[in-house]
């Protein structure tokens, strides 16, 4: 082989080198990840507790009507994370329910490592499924839909990022955000597995939007696209 074309293809795998480092990045973060869980779900054995699958946080947002108008991003407090039925448990006993939260207001229940912005890594290519409630009933749609998360009940688990409750002037809304808008199958799957845990009666409707389309219109809740 010629020195020039020796050269030229060196330098061609010196260029291709950082790429497949990029592309296999996300993959090897991911294995890191589900390494530190399965740590993590060991030590809580060892301790006598039980473990959850996933660990979770809550976050809380609280808009003030009429104030200065503040990045959401900056609204969003972390109040807690837990990763065992026995914290979960001890959380959930002292969490205000949503009768009495001002509106408006949002908590938010999500995966550890996913923060409840459209923009999140985790979140950008997906959407969430949308429940409107009358106030005397979201309360216990709320916390049926937080036991089905802790509980990892939901099916294509692995694609659900958390749930969300929305508490406003007079309505609540529950939304459930997921991974990936564009697999038509596990986002229909996912309303199925909602509906049926929830026990939703068939007068309630559930719509659908993708996080994109609330970047364009900056709006979680209007202009939906799917609707089941």
């Amino acid at each position: 082989m010629e020195p020039a074309v020796e050269k030229k293809e060196a330098e061609q795998e010196e260029q291709q080198l950082p790429q497949a480092r990029k592309e296999d990045a996300p993959a090897a973060e991911e294995d890191e990840a589900d390494s530190e869980e399965t740590e993590r779900r060991n030590r809580d054995l060892k301790a006598g507790l039980h473990p959850l699958r996933r660990k979770l946080v809550l976050w809380y947002t609280r808009r003030t009507p009429g104030a200065r108008s503040q990045s959401y991003e900056d609204n969003i407090k972390k109040i807690i994370d837990f990763s065992t039925v026995e914290s979960f448990w001890v959380c959930y006993c002292h969490l205000a329910r949503p009768s009495s939260l001002p509106s408006p207001t949002d908590l938010h229940l999500f995966k550890d490592g996913i923060r409840p912005l459209w923009e999140d890594p985790a979140n950008q290519n997906g959407g969430k499924w949308i429940i409107r409630f009358k106030k005397a009933v979201s309360g216990r749609f709320w916390e049926d839909l937080v036991l089905v998360l802790v509980g990892d009940q939901l099916e294509y688990s692995d694609d659900v990022c958390g749930v969300v409750l929305s508490v406003r002037f007079n309505e609540d809304i529950l939304s459930v955000w997921n991974r990936n808008a564009s697999d038509h199958q596990a986002v229909m799957t996912l309303r199925d597995s909602i509906k049926r845990h929830l026990k939703l009666p068939h007068s309630y409707l559930m719509e659908y939007k993708p996080h994109d389309a609330s970047r364009r219109d900056n709006s979680s809740y209007r202009n939906t696209w799917l609707r089941g």
